[in-house]
């Protein structure tokens, strides 16, 4: 194994380890979080401490996913690895869509330190090596050069056995380069449990306090109801979550692949292809008076996805009619 790795595969997929991905070690809030969590589930516990800085962040990840990446590209042409990666800061903000002036330097320097200093102990298995110590997920970073006025240029991350565990035995998953661009650590959090539980599945659905607990929120159930409820509306609206479609109904979120997954995995969905036309939005709003048809037209299509309907001949006609059958249900919003 050779002394340090040195990351220079910019095209490399991004890639997360699956242990992370499915259990709460990182932290939604954007401002420092210094309460210990612990969690447990099925038989696993989490312990998770913070650093004077706090909690290591779901953004902070983006380091491990870097690190991920680099390696399993490497390791797939056939090249030596190890768990001391070097690489140029400037490569780690570009590929993770972070800025690149001195504010982004900064927040790099920061995720550094709570990665290194959030104290984990759990019995998660990784690599098939039960490890039941305290470790960070980071254990040493090293600013190798720097200019003069403090900017980063090469950094040495050495990181824990857990992870390296995960990377050598191929526990990791494909991520969306989008991935990136979700700022809310809500969504980035719900991106990973779909991405992790879906996977080649027609359709994966969670409960709220199920949901709540893996995604390590804080919140009363009812704000995060609201916060969920408002990440759903706005993919219906928009599509913006990458692979997966979202629908949540009586506290109850369904998750189904939007298109073909980032390694080749899973079926292209048929329904996420169909098309309305103004007429048809018109139709379901008089269908549906009050209501937002364009989030009504995201849980037609978790319907039908749902019950395996055909496809409609006629999709205005048929958004319609549903619209109207569920406006008889619910009336006014």
């Amino acid at each position: 194994m050779p002394d340090f790795f040195v990351c220079d595969l910019f095209d490399a997929a991004p890639k997360g380890d699956m242990a992370s991905m499915e259990h709460p070690i990182f932290s939604l809030s954007t401002k420092p979080d210094r309460r210990a969590r612990r969690y447990e589930h099925n038989g696993h516990f989490l312990q998770v401490s913070p650093s004077d800085l706090g909690l290591a962040t779901v953004h902070d990840r983006d380091v491990l996913i870097f690190c991920i990446s680099q390696v399993m590209a490497a390791l797939n042409e056939g090249r030596a690895v190890s768990k001391v990666l070097r690489f140029k800061a400037y490569d780690l903000l570009i590929s993770t869509n972070r800025g690149i002036d001195g504010r982004g330097y900064e927040q790099l320097r920061a995720a550094f330190k709570r990665l290194q200093g959030t104290q984990i102990e759990t019995n998660i298995i990784t690599g098939g090596i039960e490890m039941i110590d305290i470790f960070s997920l980071v254990d040493r970073v090293r600013i190798v050069r720097e200019t003069r006025e403090g900017r980063m240029l090469d950094v040495e991350v050495t990181l824990s056995d857990w992870v390296f565990n995960a990377i050598h035995s191929n526990e990791v998953l494909t991520l969306h380069r989008d991935y990136f661009r979700l700022r809310k650590p809500l969504e980035r959090r719900i991106y990973e449990l779909a991405r992790k539980h879906c996977g080649r599945q027609g359709e994966w659905r969670i409960s709220l306090d199920l949901l709540q607990k893996k995604c390590g929120s804080n919140s009363t159930l009812r704000e995060f109801r609201r916060l969920v409820g408002e990440i759903v509306e706005q993919d219906q609206a928009h599509g913006h979550m990458p692979d997966y479609a979202l629908s949540f109904t009586d506290d109850v979120l369904t998750v189904w692949p939007r298109r073909a997954l980032p390694d080749g995995s899973g079926e292209a969905i048929a329904y996420d292809r169909v098309r309305l036309t103004q007429d048809g939005y018109e139709a379901a709003r008089k269908a549906a008076p009050g209501w937002d048809v364009y989030g009504l037209e995201g849980q037609w299509k978790a319907w039908m996805q749902k019950t395996q309907k055909p496809l409609p001949r006629a999709p205005d006609a048929a958004f319609a009619k549903w619209c109207a059958r569920y406006f008889q249900n619910h009336g006014r919003p």
